[in-house]
């Protein structure tokens, strides 16, 4: 839910900048925020089970979700590079949602499904006017980090 509550903030800030690479700095920002999140998170559940992070299911979590997040990486460069910025939350949502959807499989089936959900609005995201992309940033980070995070809590203890 902090991972969500970060990317509202984000978006907030985002929908004022001064310039697209402001934009684009400050998601990126944001991510490295949520990802320092995610993983201290996985930390504190991984130590209270009795393992280690780089071990059992965070481990395999961790290998599936890697990939397209790299990806993700260098896709934006190269989005960048070409002027493609309008394209971002597309290719992010979408990716995202990959990784997650793999990396769920290690965890409980309401995680894979928040990836189905990110990939659906990455897709979206895509067919929809550019001026769009930081709501359907907002609502993908923010609303389904949110809205999942509270389920994952109340039917699997967090």
């Amino acid at each position: 839910m902090l991972m969500g509550l970060i990317a509202i903030a984000a978006a907030l800030i985002a929908s004022r900048a001064a310039s697209p690479t402001a934009w684009v700095v400050t998601w990126l920002v944001t991510a490295v925020a949520s990802l320092t999140v995610a993983t201290l998170s996985m930390a504190r559940k991984s130590a209270a089970a009795g393992e280690g992070l780089l071990t059992g299911p965070s481990h395999k979590f961790a290998w599936n979700v890697i990939p397209p997040l790299a990806v993700g990486a260098v896709l934006t460069l190269v989005f960048i590079r070409a002027a493609l910025l309008d394209h971002l939350p597309g290719a992010w949502l979408l990716l995202y949602g990959t990784g997650i959807v793999t990396g769920g499989s290690y965890s409980v089936r309401p995680v894979p499904l928040m990836g189905a959900a990110f990939m659906g609005l990455g897709t979206i995201a895509f067919f929809t006017p550019a001026t769009w992309g930081n709501a359907f940033m907002a609502a993908g980070f923010g609303g389904l980090h949110i809205l999942f995070g509270i389920v994952i809590w109340r039917k699997h203890g967090g």
